[in-house]
């Protein structure tokens, strides 16, 4: 595999040549990791009831989330397009905002019950409201419930496809909906949400207004590496100033997606720190050194790393969870 057709970010290649586990994750690039969702995927998509959300905002601050409903409440468009609904919740629209701000976003589905296997899907997201979604594709289920009716629907386009091997997914059951006790899914009744479970309305009138940290990495945004165009291009994950984002409620119909390809990127390890400023956008100035500075610094911590026995190599290891460890 060609290096500047390696999928990920620069960082896990980085870390990977200093733990010495490059030749291992070229295996799972080559063998796992598609740009579409195939016949397998798109079948284990159809009959999910969760998954876990990843966004994170223009500065790169990252949100986590959980999602859920009834099976097939993710809708597989065609092999390079899924898509789920926003159901009325708090009103705060983390997800939806960060999206509207940075389209990069991370699915991962884990099927805790049948399979014991997980997804990863990661890539662009726009965000459709649900009149307009149903316009182009009205086939989509309708729920009678309040709680449980699409709002808006995020579609996404899928850059990366592929597995969360079976290893450390505990195997679940589920309760019969006798035994589940009084929650409903898709209620609004407060109490039966939750409520203030962890007593941070109690804590209201006694605590200061919250205010965000002061971002003291801002430099680090951006600047660290270059794509193929030449234009500066955030950490993984992060947004990227340089590019305008896809707007949050496109007006019109989206458009048949072509397939993505994965940037590549060139590797990070070799110069000097002098070397890499000079090869940062602004390298002469101070962000560029201080960018420079920061590779440096991870490379040090990297290179006092070795790489460790897996757990399950050890003579007294007894499995992931043996209760005799509880």
């Amino acid at each position: 595999m060609p290096q500047g057709e390696r999928p990920g970010s620069d960082g896990e290649h980085l870390v990977q040549q200093r733990l010495g586990t490059t030749e291992r994750a070229d295996r799972f690039y080559r063998e796992q990791v598609l740009d579409h969702l195939n016949a397998r995927m798109q079948e284990f998509v159809a009959r999910q009831e969760m998954f876990f959300l990843s966004t994170a905002d223009r500065h790169g601050e990252c949100d986590a989330t959980f999602r859920a409903g009834p099976p097939g409440f993710v809708q597989v468009l065609d092999a390079r397009t899924l898509t789920y609904p926003e159901y009325r919740g708090n009103g705060v629209m983390a997800s939806v905002g960060n999206i509207s701000e940075n389209p990069r976003l991370g699915i991962l589905m884990v099927d805790f019950t049948r399979d014991r296997i997980g997804l990863h899907v990661n890539g662009r997201a726009r965000v459709v409201m649900d009149e307009e979604m149903r316009a182009g594709h009205p086939g989509l289920p309708v729920d009678p419930i309040p709680g449980r009716r699409a709002q808006l629907w995020v579609m996404v386009e899928v850059e990366e496809a592929y597995i969360h091997c079976a290893k450390h997914i505990p195997h679940l059951q589920k309760v019969p909906p006798q035994q589940r006790g009084a929650r409903a899914w898709g209620t609004d009744d407060v109490k039966r949400k939750g409520g203030d479970f962890f007593g941070a309305a109690a804590e209201a009138s006694d605590r200061a207004p919250f205010r965000r940290p002061e971002r003291k990495n801002e430099h680090l945004r951006g600047g660290l590496h270059e794509d193929t165009q030449g234009e500066a291009s955030a950490p993984h994950g992060a947004g990227n100033g340089s590019r305008t984002p896809s707007p949050p409620f496109p007006s019109s119909s989206p458009s048949p997606h072509s397939s993505p390809s994965l940037p590549s990127r060139p590797s990070l390890t070799g110069p000097s720190s002098s070397a890499r400023a000079a090869a940062v956008p602004g390298g002469d100035d101070f962000v560029g050194e201080l960018n420079a500075e920061f590779l440096d610094r991870v490379e040090r911590v990297l290179a006092r790393a070795q790489p460790r026995r897996a757990a399950e190599d050890e003579p007294e290891f007894r499995g992931w969870f043996d209760r005799r460890d509880v």
